[in-house]
């Protein structure tokens, strides 16, 4: 996209049954730098988008933590966002900061953008620590974060070393099922608003 290549010639077809890929690459760590000199640099990804949009039901965009403008463009091109937030100490750190980029991103470059909802990770349901963050962030978003706790695995940690998803490593493992509950929680949600 920023080299001239287009979305289409992009994607990646995966061996999952409607999944496709477009991945990151080692040039994308100076896209930073290269976006600033830009005309309309935050809108790059959401006109190569709009390319593709209409052969998928969902897209999800994975972007990086820092709020530079990577992100800018991810907020720019999407209708919504799924905040996934560690249940651990520094957590909650970042959130105001994110809250106040997505705040300026809907008054400025997209005035659709919504919160999604927020996915609680690593949860440890002995330590009273991920306790204490799943009760901050159920007071901060209110009814926006999702029921099911994505718990710390072993096996799901496991997965990307051996370059597979986690239902295809051990889809019995908690934490594979668990991301199959959220799964299924998202779909009804998404259901319930059409």
């Amino acid at each position: 996209m920023l080299d001239g290549v287009e979305i289409k010639e992009a994607i990646l077809k995966t061996e999952f049954e409607n999944i496709d890929v477009v991945a990151s690459a080692t040039e994308l760590s100076g896209a930073e730098i290269e976006l600033t000199s830009m005309e309309n640099r935050e809108f790059i990804l959401k006109n190569a988008i709009e390319n593709v949009r209409q052969e998928y039901d969902y897209i999800f965009i994975d972007c990086p933590p820092s709020l530079g403008m990577l992100t800018i463009n991810c907020l720019t091109a999407v209708d919504s966002v799924l905040i996934p937030i560690q249940c651990e100490y520094y957590a909650l750190e970042g959130v105001s900061q994110l809250m106040e980029t997505i705040k300026l991103v809907k008054s400025r470059l997209n005035p659709n953008i919504d919160i999604q909802g927020v996915v609680l990770s690593m949860f440890d349901g002995r330590a009273n620590l991920s306790i204490q963050v799943v009760e901050e962030v159920k007071k901060y978003f209110k009814g926006s974060v999702y029921t099911t706790l994505i718990p710390r695995n072993v096996r799901l940690a496991e997965a990307p070393s051996h370059g597979k998803p986690a239902l295809y490593y051990d889809a019995r493992c908690k934490g594979a099922e668990a991301y199959m509950e959220l799964a299924e929680e998202f779909i009804d949600l998404e259901e319930d608003i059409i």
